[in-house]
């Protein structure tokens, strides 16, 4: 039975409609396979570029071999094809409207058959991604998008308005106050140790057994933070302390008071050490979010810690000795000039420990003062009557190499720039007291655990919000929603279900960028957007923010508000992915990072949109909301692969690694989000945060504000119409990438688009890509295409074995290396100079010397012959030949010679004359050389008796026409010397 050829392709096409094809991810091949059949253009006329540049691949391990397979294939079909006439693409058959296929088909089909194409949801829509972002609103501008978004712009009615102080322009967080830092393990390690006296650590609760989540500040208590803690909350030292007397803020010309001035009035101030007393903790005020009951979620507040200063009597005084301070500490402030803004009275002593925390519930909140209490009324057990803070350490004020280390001792006062940074301390008039140094020294010197045992109620009454029984109330996890993805930093998380710990961990773009005025550590991340222009350094609008966190873009060393001064940290959070303690509900770092690696994700283009005051008063960046960009993109696919479980949505991913505690669902997607494309049901809302609750002078003050910056948005809009791909020549130089954030100080991880790889960023700590599972190109490493991919970047970029062993050497071996050859080389110039010196001619140069040195001839030496019988002189010894070979070995040198010549006339010991006279040839000589080379320096001073016994040999090979002698008359006639 014969098989033909239209019978088989039939075959082909019944078989083809019960299986399913997967089209692979678009690239140009397509377009130059149908322009070559079609005689448009030739085979290579693309060179094989793949749409936009390096992008669009695929993650094949055989992708070398199968780019072989396809071009032998193209070359086989190419030779078949040749001698065929192929129509024109105006007489190709195309498919009707009815009938026009889905997904990636020939753009001219020299047949009819149609190759149906299932869309796969988890595959990238290559089709829906355009090359920028925002084109539906391109002609919009900042105030019009700002109403569609549903914002106001332009009243400046904002939750944050209105400082209330008419004597003072600006406020400032700057004050004198005493500090209870501690250094602790799990703390940060540059924390302070300035408090022996009583352990923090033991009032904070880091396990997270009561308290579900806090501001992005955490516990300002117990030893601060490290880098890579699981709850991702801000690395600061500990900055637990007391104020005593708050200064405000450091411009003079705002009402504030200078650093200069303080420093003035401390000094002249004298003061005993203070004593302090535990009294309390308790929690609520502050945030107060949920305390309506109207709000779902858990309520928070702030938890605080009580003490107080013991009052202190000289004998016959009326006025305890801290009431003379305060007198005298404002006496002292007026003289100096101290501004309008510095408080009028001292303020109530307290130690704030965190803000915006969230409990469990009423239940754990209780237990968590119950317990925090009870080691406080230990702490009054142990000081009865109080006591001195201090340490026996030592510290630098202000920290860091600009500072000096002196020991830390008791009953010091310090000045607070910021809450985080001390800059001087201020000792106290005299030492402590046998008395008080007793109990400053109690904790670290004694054992206290009587103390614990002994101690096992409360006799104090520590009542305060909702802790008391009178609210009840529990955190209900199923009451999260997408939404709280836009969350206000400045408070708790609501956490969702099986989710045990909070986390500040985030994929984002970095958008910051170093500048000589502001505190930087790390490398510019984009040179597109200037954001010092969004802020309002002098305080023309803004008179002071409502936390210690003053612009988040970056704040300026000496500000004058005193807030705390933090480097660049402008960023754009994309996606939450909440704590990295794996044993708590969340992800490790590690499969955060793998995960991302496999997302293909095309160039991230952002837009700015419009500058406003969101709902919680924070000043805002709105970017456009896209939901068709590679920023949408990729929001839904970390929404499928580490997103929770939600609404019978549940993530998958290629490493099975997932997490409870994203603030992100599985189910949600970008077309959720915000904007006029969105439904304001889903997290996706790319927003940059320029502030924390600036408070403005007036609402006139707030609404000229936005319109300054928004003006300025409006010139970024028609900069970048399209959106722009932020980078640097340095930094994703091509732009669009994705970065993982420990916290909003630290990038650690960062991920090129289109699977280009990626690479560690912490630190600043740049390094090429160590990761990609891009596809090679034919040629191996030698092909362009492939330049990026590991095994090529590390071939072509591989290290001198020299520079490794340099490397190796270290600091201080490379020093000694260095030195060694410094030393051999002015050793080798100091021989040089003094050979110089010695055997160059006169009027000759050292340069000319030295190549003199080095060309001319060496003579060797003759050895010595244990024969007798050769000594013999052939000739009958006379004084003339005696004094020629007692002369031999100087006649090398003729520079001293002439030296010699010139001083011959003086006498050395005022009886040697000089005498001339001629010297016959001898017949054994040598004449072919010049008379003037057996010129030579005068040695037989040397040479006596039986020297010149031993050289008269030689003394025939010499050649000259005159001898000139120095005789010594009261010598004998043998010791002459012969001159040049």
């Amino acid at each position: 039975m014969a098989w033909g050829p239209a019978v088989l392709v039939k075959l082909l096409m019944v078989a083809s409609l019960g299986v399913t094809i997967e089209s692979k991810l678009a690239d140009r091949s397509r377009l130059v396979k149908a322009r070559h059949e079609s005689g448009k253009y030739d085979r290579y006329h693309d060179n094989g570029r793949p749409i936009e540049g390096p992008g669009y691949r695929s993650t094949r391990n055989d992708a070398e071999l199968a780019v072989q397979k396809r071009f032998e294939a193209d070359k086989k079909k190419k030779t078949r094809r040749k001698a065929q006439q192929k129509p024109a693409p105006w007489n190709m058959e195309m498919p009707v409207e009815d009938e026009r296929p889905r997904g990636d088909v020939k753009m001219f089909r020299g047949q009819s058959k149609v190759v149906e194409s299932h869309e796969d949801d988890e595959a990238r829509k290559l089709s829906s991604q355009l090359t920028g972002c925002c084109y539906d609103y391109k002609s919009y501008g900042a105030t019009e998008l700002c109403a569609i978004y549903g914002q106001d712009c332009e009243s400046g009615q904002t939750p944050s308005h209105d400082s209330g102080d008419d004597s003072c322009e600006q406020d400032g967080l700057s004050f004198i106050g005493l500090s209870f830092s501690v250094n602790t393990a799990s703390g940060n390690p540059y924390s302070y140790q300035l408090c022996d006296q009583f352990p923090m650590e033991n009032i904070i609760d880091r396990s997270y057994d009561y308290v579900m989540s806090m501001d992005e500040d955490g516990w300002l208590v117990g030893g601060g933070y490290k880098t890579f803690d699981y709850s991702g909350k801000m690395p600061y030292i500990d900055s637990s302390h007391t104020e005593l007397l708050r200064i405000g803020n450091l411009n003079p010309e705002a009402g504030g008071t200078s650093i200069d001035q303080v420093y003035a009035a401390m000094s002249s101030v004298s003061f005993a050490p203070l004593s302090i007393f535990p009294e309390y903790l308790k929690g609520g005020g502050g945030h107060h979010s949920g305390d309506d009951g109207d709000e779902e979620g858990s309520p928070s507040g702030d938890i605080t810690f009580i003490v107080s200063i013991v009052e202190t009597y000289d004998d016959g005084a009326s006025y305890s000795t801290y009431e003379y301070f305060l007198d005298d500490i404002f006496n002292a402030m007026a003289s100096v000039g101290g501004g309008s803004c510095m408080d009028d009275h001292d303020t109530d002593p307290h130690v704030s420990m965190s803000r915006g925390v969230k409990f469990w519930s009423s239940y754990h909140q209780q237990q968590f003062m119950y317990q925090t209490n009870l080691e406080i009324a230990v702490w009054q057990s142990m000081y009865p009557y109080g006591t001195a803070i201090g340490s026996a350490g030592s510290a630098s004020f202000p920290p860091g190499r600009g500072g000096t280390k002196q020991k830390v001792g008791y009953g010091n006062m310090y000045f607070f720039f910021d809450r985080a940074n001390i800059t001087k301390a201020f000792s106290p008039n005299r030492d402590l007291t046998s008395s008080e140094s007793y109990y400053a020294k109690l904790y670290m010197k004694t054992d206290v655990s009587e103390f614990y045992s002994s101690t096992t109620a409360i006799s104090f009454d520590y009542s305060g919000s909702r802790d008391d029984g009178d609210c009840e109330y529990e955190h209900n996890p199923y009451n999260w929603n997408a939404n709280m993805a836009k969350h206000d930093m400045t408070d708790g998380w609501e956490l969702p279900p099986n989710c045990l710990q909070e986390g500040e961990t985030f994929f984002g773009i970095p958008l910051s960028r170093t500048s000589d005025s502001k505190l930087q550590s790390s490398n510019s991340f984009q040179e597109q957007f200037d954001f010092e222009y969004l802020t309002d350094r002098n305080g023309t609008y803004i008179t002071s923010f409502g936390t210690n966190h003053g612009w988040l873009v970056g704040e300026e060393l000496g500000n004058a508000v005193g807030s705390i001064v933090d480097k660049d940290t402008a960023h754009i959070p994309i996606f939450y992915t909440g704590t990295t303690n794996a044993a708590l509900g969340g992800m490790s770092m590690g499969d955060m990072i793998k995960v991302a690696q496999q997302v293909d994700f095309g160039t991230l283009y952002i837009k700015p949109a419009f500058v406003f005051i969101d709902d919680d008063g924070h000043a805002k960046l709105q970017f456009e909301a896209d939901t068709s960009s590679a920023l949408a993109y990729l929001y839904n696919n970390l929404c499928k692969e580490i997103g929770i479980t939600w609404n019978y949505d549940t993530p998958t991913n290629a490493i099975g690694s997932y997490t409870q505690c994203a603030m992100h669902a599985a189910g949600d997607r970008a077309a959720y989000g915000c904007g006029p494309s969105g439904t304001n049901n889903g997290g996706f809302c790319p927003q940059m945060t320029l502030a924390y609750s600036p408070r403005f002078a007036d609402e006139d003050s707030a609404a000229a504000y936005l319109y300054r910056c928004n003006n300025y948005v409006d010139y970024w809009r028609s900069l970048y119409p399209s959106g722009v791909a932020v980078g640097t020549s340095n930094f994703c130089p091509k732009g669009g990438c994705l970065a993982l954030f420990l916290n909003r100080l630290d990038v650690y991880e960062v991920f090129k688009p289109d699977l280009g790889g990626s690479w560690v960023e912490y630190n600043g700590a740049s390094m090429p890509p160590t990761y990609s599972p891009a596809p090679t190109w034919k040629g191996g490493c030698d092909e362009p295409h492939n330049f990026h991919l590991d095994k090529c970047f590390r071939k072509r970029y591989k290290p001198k074995a020299s520079a490794v062993a340099w490397d190796a050497l270290g600091s201080v071996g490379q020093f000694s290396v260095m030195l060694v050859v410094f030393m051999a080389v002015t050793l080798s110039i100091s021989i040089f100079l003094a050979r110089a010196r010695k055997k160059r001619r006169r009027g000759e140069s050292y340069l000319g010397f030295f190549f003199r040195d080095l060309t001319r001839k060496r003579r060797k030496k003759r050895r010595k012959n244990g024969n007798t019988e050769l000594e013999e002189n052939m000739l009958p010894e006379t004084s003339s030949r005696r004094s020629k070979s007692s002369k031999r070995g100087s006649s090398r040198s003729r520079s001293k010679s002439r030296r010699r010549s010139k001083s011959a006339g003086k006498s050395r010991d005022g009886s040697r004359s000089r005498t001339l006279r001629p010297v016959p040839l001898q017949p054994g000589s040598v004449s072919g050389k010049k008379s003037s080379s057996s010129r030579g320096r005068s040695g037989s001073r040397r040479r006596e008796g039986k020297d010149d016994q031993s050289v008269t040999s030689g003394s025939t090979r010499r050649s000259g026409v005159f001898d000139l002698t120095v005789t010594n008359p009261q010598e004998d006639s043998d010791k002459r010397q012969q001159l040049v």
